[in-house]
């Protein structure tokens, strides 16, 4: 991560979470949040709390063998629901696979879309996307590295 971004430390899955609430609070339609970190970093623990900061009301879980999970997010100061995609590219192994998903349409469909193992999206990416990286310190706590943009939103 370079040093325009912001880093974090939490200590327990909750500040995560809580972490998560204020990022999904900031997000808006088309934005693409791209998260990378080990198996067991908190990839999910953070987007749960993204989606409940987004108003998403049902409890999320990772989409490892579905691929992409759709929500539906409202917030009272935006107009209307609009879709939240969690997509997770941990059982995909070639670019050719997730090109077959035709995932470039989930970040064109006005929601927000947040992917897991994004790194495996290679030329994929959008260039616009907000990135996210998750480190373990400890057990409990996580070292969250915020891009520039979306470290800009949080100050």
């Amino acid at each position: 991560m370079t040093n325009e971004g912001i880093v974090y430390q939490t200590k327990s899955s909750d500040e995560t979470i809580e972490l998560g609430k204020r990022i999904g609070s900031l997000l808006q339609i088309n934005d693409v949040v791209a998260l990378t970190g080990q198996l067991g970093a908190g990839k999910t623990t953070l987007i749960q709390g993204i989606a409940e900061g987004l108003g998403v009301k049902d409890y999320i879980t990772s989409p490892t063998f579905i691929i992409i999970n759709e929500y539906q997010a409202c917030l009272p100061d935006r107009q209307g629901k609009y879709p939240f995609y969690h997509v997770d590219l941990y059982r995909l192994e070639t670019g050719a696979e997730i090109e077959e998903l035709g995932i470039e349409e989930y970040f064109r469909r006005g929601g927000v879309c947040v992917i897991e193992w994004a790194e495996k999206l290679g030329s994929l990416m959008p260039a616009n996307a907000e990135k996210i990286e998750i480190e373990i310190i400890s057990e409990n706590e996580r070292k969250i590295c915020v891009s520039s943009g979306l470290a800009a939103r949080l100050k």
